[in-house]
């Protein structure tokens, strides 16, 4: 291994590489910062210039436009409550009451540091540990995927602000958007209600536009700068830096988040959208701040944004030892790779691997050059929060609205965000929160697809849940999530009456 790491290093070292790597950071930095456009796109874009590359440096442009976008997501989740990607959507829940209280430079400087200990964490692992963790979760099938879908769902509990009922009634209601469209086993279309451009269903661009950016810019549709009692005072944000002793007491919440999205993102299918907000869950139960969380507490942010951003590197893992996907970014890169020569899959190793242990190489190098462009700009990007709201407003609807019709070039996508946008308005105007409402999008379709086809695979027998040990662990941890919760509520209920 250590010949191949040499090797490795020596193809990686040269100018071309180091270039590369820089252009699709900026890049995807400032493209995942957009609401609407996501680093899937950036990729996409990208992909024609890495045709006449060398391998090496054709990826790493494409891995850093991967792991820039991932973080560049977080910019604009904090300063405006719209996550730039759909891996961004849980750092709202605290990086943007942060930017509320004036302290928009520390959730920022704590997403950089945040995104770079996951994205380092995971490309550490993914170069050392990648032909054992692809074998481990090869042992994953249907049924494990649909566990790990309903752990997640269970976390809806302790997002929902207080109010199960209203969390419950807005997972559905995420679950029902995704479900929307047409049924992948049976061809049938499902709650279409006769329009037939519904078909192919909601993109997920889409609904994040319209319940994040469209919903905000509608709630503050009475905005008055004269009345605006922040135009009248300047921020002082050199005031509110982050200091050692946060980044200390986030350091343990970072090491478990990134172990966390890490092992997700080495799961197909999964991403840093579903790490993100196990993460979340998993650090607001844990930690002596629980009642912050929500609120502006810091540590939300370090869960989420390690999280995300350690899927990076371990979305590769089955991609490069199975040849399997672990998510939409890397589907593109399964491509990319097949453009080079390369195959990824169990003979990627033996075939290709002076060239695999470059780009892994390369990817730590990406984060390490990520944490230096991000110190550079970190402090530019929190003076956002100074542009008047009625000029801000008109860029972020300009983005948004370019974001979603740039996707598929359809007018009818444009609609369907507006359309969403004001339900989004209505919900939060009837005391809703919109983070279950995104849980339930991003996970319904996994939930369905893998129960059906674990009914297939046990003759319609549920007991494939309860005999299969991964399955009956990550429905163990449901359940425990679920009773944290209540257990959490009666202790407070308990706690109200004796004062």
């Amino acid at each position: 291994m250590l010949d191949n790491l040499m090797t490795g290093l020596a193809l990686m070292a040269s100018v071309e590489s180091f270039i590369a790597i820089f252009i699709g950071l900026l890049a995807g930095i400032i493209i995942g910062a957009i609401p609407g456009l996501t680093a899937d796109i950036a990729i996409i874009l990208c992909l024609p210039i890495t045709y006449s590359m060398e391998p090496i440096p054709a990826m790493l442009l494409l891995l850093g436009l991967y792991c820039g976008g991932t973080y560049g997501g977080s910019i604009t989740a904090i300063l405006i409550n719209t996550p730039g990607t759909p891996s961004s959507a849980a750092t709202v829940l605290d990086g943007y009451p942060l930017t509320q209280q004036g302290k928009p430079l520390k959730a920022l400087t704590m997403a950089l540091y945040a995104s770079f200990f996951g994205g380092l964490f995971s490309a550490l692992v993914l170069l050392f540990a990648a032909p054992s963790i692809a074998h481990f979760t090869q042992m994953f099938g249907p049924p494990e995927y649909f566990c790990i879908a309903v752990f997640g769902l269970s976390i809806i509990a302790s997002i929902s602000n207080g109010n199960i009922i209203k969390g419950l009634l807005g997972g559905l209601i995420g679950i029902f958007i995704a479900l929307l469209g047409q049924d992948s086993v049976s061809g049938t279309l499902r709650f279409t209600f006769g329009v037939r451009r519904l078909g192919a269903g909601i993109p997920l661009i889409v609904t994040l536009v319209g319940l994040f950016a469209i919903a905000e810019l509608l709630s503050r549709s009475d905005y008055n700068p004269r009345t605006d009692a922040t135009r009248k005072q300047h921020l002082k944000l050199d005031h509110e830096k982050l200091s050692w002793a946060e980044i200390k007491r986030c350091l343990k919440t970072m090491t478990i988040s990134s172990v966390i999205g890490t092992i997700v993102g080495a799961i197909p299918g999964t991403g840093g959208g579903i790490a993100a907000f196990i993460s979340y869950d998993q650090a607001k139960k844990t930690s002596k701040y629980r009642d912050h969380f929500g609120h502006g507490e810091i540590e939300g942010v370090s869960a989420t944004e390690s999280a995300n951003n350690a899927t990076t590197g371990s979305t590769l893992i089955p991609l490069t030892t199975l040849g399997v996907p672990g998510d939409g970014c890397t589907a593109i890169l399964l491509g990319a790779f097949m453009l080079q020569g390369m195959v990824p899959g169990p003979s990627m190793f033996k075939e290709h691997s002076d060239i695999l242990y470059g780009i892994m190489i390369g990817l730590v190098i990406i984060n390490i050059l990520m944490l230096i462009i991000g110190r550079v700009f970190t402090p530019l990007y929190a003076n956002i929060t100074r542009i008047p709201y009625e000029l801000m407003s008109a860029i972020i609807i300009v983005y948004c609205i370019t974001g979603v019709y740039s996707s598929e070039a359809s007018t009818f996508q444009v609609l369907l965000a507006v359309i969403i946008g004001a339900f989004s308005f209505m919900l939060r105007r009837l005391g809703f929160s919109v983070v279950p409402i995104i849980l339930g999008v991003v996970l319904g379709d996994l939930v369905e697809t893998n129960f059906r086809n674990s009914m297939v695979m046990s003759g319609n027998s549920l007991s494939i849940f309860v005999t299969r040990p991964f399955s009956l662990l990550f429905l163990a941890l449901a359940v425990l999530s679920i009773g944290m919760f209540f257990y959490k509520a009666a202790k407070d209920r308990k706690k109200q009456k004796t004062e």
